[in-house]
């Protein structure tokens, strides 16, 4: 055999030692996961110590080790054996799952389509294996960060934080104009912005309807000054005097203005009109020389003493909005300083774009630091006159089709519970009309491994074939 021969040989021969070393080790690591031993679920005698992992519980052995599934250190159980994860040897196994996939399921013991092996679910003691009741290791509860509240009883209170514009009061808006068509003469109220009070003077006019008017009142009040001379019985102020008077005053000529028209004896060519209400002079299309014709708008006149406060609140939010609610607004450039007003109406329908609900409120406005078009910020703080339970909003799961919350009923048992809620108050709490008691404890994290584990095993039950009874 040539030297070249004798090398490959060699060669060949330490190639296949060592893929009979590997396939051994290989078979050897099979053998002993498939073989039931103190690796997984071994007994201990009266006063030894038990191990077991904490990802996996179904892992228990004698003295410590390393975990065969994870690879993890094992943790020390309690003396006695009196740990759930002992008393879980004593349970029946309801089926196996993946430890990584809880969709795949199988009734034997084995490995998953990864090649990891199948966990086992126990079922509770006294109850049956189809109850949606979720029985979990302390362990695992501490591992998934499970936390609980309880059930309270208190008041239902809500503060409803938003942002209002002002505007003026409609109620308090005046429209000035004329009854008759006429030619502008002369302006006492020249400037949009300017105050005006009440009764004040706003501007002459001559109207050849209004100079008739006058003649008309002048005639009857002579012909009524020659009767009276004849009679003495007669009343200037009867007859056609009274209609004539009438007339001038339907015009919005003051009683004033008729004495002296009367005392005078003559018409005059053009009159004043005064303002019939006080305020702040918003619009002005007086000019002199502007010819005006009946119903035409010259003054728009805003009292600013009391202003309207425009806020939006959303559909959930209706049930803390009542009428004669008192409300607080804050302006941003005014710190410290709040003003006080309530709620005055309720529109009855919604924006169709934001979707949302208006509300009107009312603030008194003696230093008229509120101006019309402001941004400010409201705050309406209610109380609704009855007590509940509450819970907090991340204590249920809402699917839209029903709620549920997961009641800790102890030793690792938590218990679906579907309820029916009411308004939600202050501080994410919200109203349980039924479905819980006063004294509960509901999860408020990790539910929804709960919720997935309780249809788990529900949907398992309802797939495994019913056996018969005992005869």
């Amino acid at each position: 055999m040539t030297p070249y021969c004798r090398k490959g040989y060699t060669w060949l021969v330490a190639l296949f030692t060592l893929l009979g070393l590997a396939g051994g080790m290989a078979l050897g690591v099979w053998y002993a996961r498939r073989q039931p031993g103190p690796a997984v679920g071994a007994a201990a005698g009266e006063g030894e110590q038990l191990y077991t992992c904490g990802m996996h519980p179904q892992v228990i052995q004698k003295g410590p080790g390393i975990c065969p599934i994870c690879n993890m250190q094992l943790t020390p159980l309690k003396a006695g054996g009196e740990s759930d994860s002992t008393a879980s040897l004593e349970r029946r196994v309801l089926y196996w799952r993946s430890p990584m996939n809880p969709n795949e399921v199988s009734d034997q013991p084995g490995q998953d389509s990864m090649g990891m092996e199948l966990v086992p679910v126990y079922s509770a003691e006294g109850e049956s294996p189809g109850g949606h009741t979720v029985r979990i290791d302390p362990i695992t509860v501490q591992n998934m960060g499970i936390r609980t509240a309880p059930v309270k009883r208190g008041r239902l209170t809500k503060t409803i934080r938003t942002v209002g514009r002002v505007a003026y009061s409609e109620e308090l808006v005046t429209y000035v104009n004329t009854k008759f068509d006429g030619w502008i003469e002369k302006l006492y109220v020249n400037q949009t912005g300017q105050h005006v009070e009440k009764g004040a003077p706003l501007f002459d006019i001559y109207s050849p309807k209004l100079y008739l008017a006058q003649e008309e009142f002048l005639s009857a009040v002579r012909g009524a000054r020659a009767m009276s001379s004849t009679n003495s019985s007669w009343n200037i102020d009867d007859g056609l005097v009274a209609a004539s008077r009438t007339r001038l005053r339907l015009l919005d000529i003051s009683d004033d203005q008729i004495d002296a028209i009367a005392a005078s004896g003559r018409p005059r060519r053009s009159l004043t009109i005064y303002s019939p209400a006080g305020g702040i002079v918003t619009e002005k299309e007086a000019l002199v020389g502007k010819y005006v014709e009946t119903g035409a708008k010259l003054y728009t006149v805003a009292d600013l003493s009391k202003v309207w406060v425009y806020v939006s609140v959303y559909e959930y939010q209706l049930p803390w909005v009542r009428m004669g609610q008192t409300a607080t607004m804050s302006l941003p450039y005014t710190p410290g300083k709040e003003y006080h007003g309530r709620v005055v109406y309720i529109y009855p329908y919604l924006e169709e774009q934001t979707r949302v609900v208006r509300v009107r409120l009312e603030f008194d406005n003696p230093g008229l630091d509120l101006k019309p078009d402001m941004y400010a910020t409201v705050t309406l703080r209610s109380e609704l006159d009855r007590e509940a339970l509450l819970i907090p909003r991340e204590a249920y799961i809402d699917s839209g089709v029903r709620k549920v919350a997961f009641v800790d009923a102890g030793e690792g048992k938590f218990q679906p519970r579907e309820i029916h809620v009411g308004v939600e108050a202050e501080e994410g709490l919200v109203e349980v009309l039924y479905g819980l008691d006063e004294g509960d404890h509901v999860v408020t994290s990790g539910q929804f491994l709960l919720d997935s584990e309780s249809k788990l095993q529900e949907a398992v039950a309802k797939m495994r074939a019913p056996t018969a009874p005992p005869g």
